[in-house]
């Protein structure tokens, strides 16, 4: 397809995570249908081309993975044992997806990258800071990052450490991990009813929803599933429950729906809409500040400390007078003024010992001091927040 990029004629959000479902990607079939996710493509080219910093959260990778199987070895398809082939079939079929994304991405010239994340990339302190650092500046370059479960390493008994379970989750994960202002999720169903409307011919839609109360968990608990997924109504329920909390919107919506994701992040009502009970940068500063979390501190001069107050700097090792604690990379340290004023807090680029050998410095000298080097940046803006 190379037809004019869509233009949205307003833009209500500037950061957004649009989660793709196995429904969506298949249109109700037994393999990828790319007529529905050019579509989808070409509406996310546009937000791209506006300035709209958008991640895609795919499902298919098994989709992919069983149609290319069921399509050459049939027998030995219906032989794998249900335990693994649910890996095998990612395996198979992750890179088909994505080479489908970034071919179909590139015909409107717009770059992608490949993320694969887990539950234990997104707990542990270090995978987080990496995978939020990576991505951020993934969006802020214009690129399109796709991100999947890493399905192919999750097995059986490490589940519940290592996967995340479904992609509403994840997606809903992924928005707060990058303070996104909006969550689509599409799928085949056109939002949250007030019963199964295949069932039931009064039930309604609920276009939106305030507080995800226990009504609305009975509704979802109701309303129908995803047939090829593995999340019906009840994930996506939770899902946006993860992403309201983190001061995030979330609207369900159908995706074959006419410019459904044009049409989502210029505000116009669709699906159903899920308004944040949080604040996104109080859920942060919540995480940052915790004293529970805070691992040392490092102390700036006069010039670091009002670069951080008028807002938008990162603090670079020029500003750094001083350090405490025993803090290692992707721990959240205390940024004090030299006359002892708790000015941020963020997490570290660098452990303790690093930025000592590295404070006072500038930042093309990280390198040559460390031999490598994790950024220019003792902290990066994305990561810290003022008291």
């Amino acid at each position: 397809m190379t037809g004019q990029r869509l233009q949205p004629q307003h833009v209500a959000y500037r950061r957004v995570v649009v989660k793709v479902g196995s429904n969506v990607l298949t249109g109700g079939t037994d393999q990828i249908d790319t007529v529905a996710i050019a579509a989808i493509v070409e509406q996310i080219a546009g937000l791209v081309g506006r300035g709209v910093q958008t991640i895609v959260v795919t499902s298919g990778a098994v989709a992919a993975g069983r149609h290319r199987v069921r399509a050459h070895h049939e027998a030995r398809a219906l032989a794998l044992r249900e335990a693994q082939s649910r890996q095998a079939l990612a395996a198979i079929g992750q890179s088909r997806l994505m080479a489908l994304w970034d071919q179909l991405f590139e015909q409107h010239d717009v770059p992608t990258a490949q993320a694969l994340l887990t539950r234990r990339d997104l707990a542990d302190r270090l995978g987080y800071l990496n995978a939020r650092n990576t991505l951020l500046e993934l969006v802020e370059l214009g690129v399109v990052p796709i991100v999947n479960e890493n399905d192919v390493v999750s097995v059986e008994e490490l589940r519940e450490l290592t996967v995340i379970g479904d992609n509403d989750n994840l997606s809903a994960q992924v928005a707060n991990l990058v303070d996104a202002e909006l969550l689509l999720i599409l799928s085949d169903i056109d939002g949250l009813y007030t019963a199964d409307p295949n069932r039931d011919p009064a039930a309604r839609r609920i276009e939106e929803v305030p507080v995800i109360d226990d009504a609305i968990l009975a509704a979802a608990q109701g309303g129908t599933g995803s047939s090829r997924g593995t999340g019906g109504m009840l994930t996506k329920i939770q899902a946006a429950r993860i992403a309201t909390q983190g001061g995030t919107h979330v609207v369900i919506a159908a995706g074959a729906a006419r410019e459904v994701v044009l049409r989502a992040v210029a505000g116009e009502p669709i699906g159903t809409h899920f308004l944040p009970v949080g604040d996104r940068l109080e859920s942060r500063r919540r995480y940052l500040l915790s004293g529970l979390q805070s691992r040392g501190s490092v102390t700036v001069d006069d010039g670091a400390a009002g670069a951080l107050l008028r807002g938008g700097s990162s603090l670079l090792p020029a500003g750094v007078t001083g350090c405490d604690g025993t803090f290692v990379r992707g721990d959240v340290v205390h940024v004090m003024t030299q006359a002892g004023r708790h000015l941020a807090s963020g997490m570290a680029n660098y452990s303790r010992e690093e930025v000592t050998r590295i404070l006072g410095r500038k930042s093309d000298q990280i390198a040559e001091l460390l031999g490598y080097e994790f950024g220019a940046e003792v902290i990066h803006r994305n990561n810290l927040v003022l008291v």
